[in-house]
């Protein structure tokens, strides 16, 4: 069982399942919702993610029409993003788990939208878009 929680510990949460899909988005509103140049997220199934403590600070925001983010409202931690063509799944930021180590990325996601002094060396596959798998995703579609 994994635990993690936001930067000022008002939400604490549990993914009570497995977690799977770990990998890296360099998309454009990764790298302007976290001030990063890409954030890694891990998947497990929406039921599977349980916030033990501090649910009424977890704000949501929709900056695409397919999908929202979760964070804190008190300290601004990025924590979630659930996007509508997974209803059943929910993508958790792996740096806000307690042993982020506990994961390790296996791809490159949006690649074609990398900050050009951004050098990858970790040999990981990498895919412009949502990668190999969109699941559910129409062409075309893709974050902003």
């Amino acid at each position: 069982m994994l635990t993690g929680g936001c930067a000022c510990g008002t939400i604490r949460y549990r993914i009570a399942g497995p977690a799977y899909d770990t990998g890296w988005c360099h998309c454009r509103l990764c790298q302007k919702s976290s001030g990063a140049p890409a954030m890694v997220f891990t998947t497990c199934a929406l039921n599977d993610f349980v916030v033990e403590q501090g649910g009424d600070a977890l704000g949501t925001v929709r900056l695409v029409d397919y999908g929202e983010r979760g964070f804190c409202t008190r300290c601004g931690t990025s924590l979630t993003v659930h996007v509508d063509y997974q209803k059943h799944e929910i993508d958790v930021a792996c740096a806000s788990l307690d042993d982020p180590e506990a994961v390790t990325p296996g791809f490159h996601i949006f690649h074609d939208q990398k900050i050009g002094w951004v050098k990858l060396a970790d040999g990981l596959p990498t895919y412009d878009g949502f990668g190999v798998d969109g699941r559910g995703l129409m062409p075309g579609d893709r974050p902003q």
